[in-house]
């Protein structure tokens, strides 16, 4: 009986709106995440694979949020994922893994130890500088092999750009974007001349994954750049899409002429 009355006590106080330190914040969260395990029939089955795919979900609605602008929906993606942190750790503390204080604790002793220029007496006077010393301690914390971290489901894209800097992290790369420029119109070339299916998948992999490299040499990250050029494609072509709706002809009845004139006004409107 005290159990289910302080069980019901634990949801009240969860529940109260009262102004709360960010301390106070993160244990309502934790005890919110505790009592879901306990009391919802979802919430019961979850496991950490069953989650994964929702992880990943909700990474990419923070990155639409981040991109927007809007900071309500920042705010409430940050607390999405935030939820899943939290419950990953309370799936590990259940299956006696690991505790959330643990994995705090981890993380700033990692950060801690990667950071030497900033907690210890090492120089780091560039960008570069950091990133060297970065994979070197990686290396020193137990990794036999620099790409073994990229995780395989990331999106291509990313991971081609995440192994590219980490190989460059250790001085094997390009002098200099000409270089890369090069490569990319020997890949062109290649491609022109691929004479089978496999062999033009091929090429044009290569083609993706010079593209990625030069990325780099500009400044830029790949992900993001697709992503924009994405979104002003979509935002053009529902301008073009609008227009065709406006006349009451279908699609087909439009000529490709008729069509590029409607998607360059469409790029005349801010873009």
């Amino acid at each position: 009986m005290k159990n289910a009355m302080d069980s019901e006590a634990l949801k009240r106080e969860i529940a109260s709106s009262r102004e709360r330190t960010i301390q106070e914040q993160f244990e309502r969260v934790m005890n919110l995440v505790r009592v879901l395990r306990r009391e919802c029939p979802w919430d019961r089955k979850q496991t950490p694979e069953s989650l994964a795919h929702l992880l990943l979900e909700e990474s990419y609605e923070l990155v639409d949020a981040i991109d927007s602008g809007d900071e309500r929906e920042l705010r409430k993606e940050l607390g999405d994922l935030f939820l899943h942190v939290c419950f990953q750790a309370e799936l590990g503390r259940e299956a006696g893994k690991f505790t959330f204080e643990e994995v705090m604790d981890g993380l700033c002793r990692k950060l801690i130890h990667r950071h030497p220029h900033v907690f210890a007496d090492t120089t780091a006077e560039t960008e570069g500088d950091v990133l060297k010393n970065w994979e070197s301690l990686k290396m020193q914390e137990g990794r036999k092999k620099l790409l073994e971290g990229v995780p395989k489901a990331m999106p291509e894209l990313l991971r081609a750009y995440r192994v590219q800097k980490k190989v460059s992290g250790v001085g094997f790369d390009w002098p200099s974007g000409q270089g890369v420029l090069q490569k990319l119109s020997e890949e062109v070339r290649e491609l022109e001349e691929a004479a089978t299916p496999e062999e033009r998948e091929e090429e044009f992999g290569d083609i993706l994954f010079t593209l990625v490299n030069y990325s780099r040499f500009i400044g830029t990250n790949p992900e993001d750049a697709l992503r924009r050029s994405t979104a002003k494609f979509i935002g053009r072509f529902e301008r073009v899409e609008e227009q065709v709706q406006e006349s009451g002809r279908e699609w087909r009845s439009f000529t490709p002429e008729e069509l590029d004139i409607l998607w360059r006004e469409a790029k005349g409107q801010n873009g």
